[in-house]
């Protein structure tokens, strides 16, 4: 009985040991989680700064929280700052070579946010993946597609793609293409795609409307449509003016052709 008093005793300290490590790490993520969030919405309430940058920062904090917390929790266990700093040396290259995807997707995180090629609520697409930017902290960009679908894309191979953002420039190009019946007067209709969008409010007057016959093809005389508008307004525009146009042309008998083909009968 003395000696199994004797080990429990032996083990006490340990156990202590582990309760308090296990209080320290879980006061520290809570802590961690408030200081990160209220220094998010502290920059983020600064007009003057981007919130790409507010969320950047405050995941930034998080983590170095997280790290005094583990340090913390190694000094109840008696390994001291210094010898934690001895044991990390010792194995860089084992975490570097183990890490080297993490690693390389946290430099990227810092590349994305110097060089801010894109933001919080910008549509862009990167390496084919398209989406509105919902968050970008230090290892991924998060975005979110227009039917509601979650996309992580790690910063790393964010970094190495081509983006494409939609929501850079405050004006966008709508580009429409019409086909009409050869037998149909191509000015008549040219004038009724111009009125059409002379008339719409959203569309810029500078650079001014365009429209030109583009191509002959197998079944129609081709008309492309170039008008601008804000990037906000591009879908409503090119959805509306679409409408717009197959309702004015079927009242001023411009047809809209479709693929067909003629069948010819030889003579008997």
């Amino acid at each position: 009985m003395d000696t199994i008093m004797d080990s429990m005793g032996a083990y006490a300290p340990l156990v202590m040991n582990a309760v308090k490590a296990l209080v320290v790490l879980i006061i520290g993520w809570m802590v961690a989680g408030i200081v990160s969030g209220l220094i998010r919405r502290k920059v983020n309430a600064n007009p003057r700064i981007d919130d790409t940058l507010g969320n950047f920062i405050a995941s930034i904090v998080k983590w170095a929280i997280l790290l005094m917390v583990l340090v913390a929790v190694l000094g109840i266990f008696g390994i001291e700052a210094t010898s934690l700093v001895a044991v990390l040396g010792a194995a860089t290259l084992a975490i570097g070579l183990a890490l080297q995807g993490t690693l390389s997707d946290l430099a990227a995180g810092f590349m994305l946010i110097l060089f801010r090629p894109y933001k919080l609520g910008q549509y862009v697409d990167i390496g084919g993946t398209a989406g509105t930017v919902k968050d970008l902290n230090l290892f991924i960009t998060e975005l979110v597609t227009p039917d509601n679908v979650q996309i992580i894309v790690p910063n790393g191979q964010a970094w190495g793609s081509i983006i494409t953002n939609f929501s850079h420039h405050d004006t966008r190009r709508v580009d429409m293409t019409f086909g009409i019946d050869y037998g149909d007067d191509a000015d008549k209709a040219m004038g009724i795609i111009l009125d059409l969008a002379k008339a719409d409010a959203r569309v810029h007057d500078d650079p001014a409307p365009w429209v030109r016959v583009t191509n002959l093809g197998d079944s129609s005389v081709d008309l492309t449509a170039r008008i601008w508008c804000d990037a906000a307004d591009y879908w409503d525009v090119k959805f509306e003016m679409t409408k717009a146009v197959k309702e004015a042309f079927d009242k001023s008998g411009v047809s809209i052709p479709y693929p067909h083909s003629v069948e010819i009968q030889k003579a008997g």
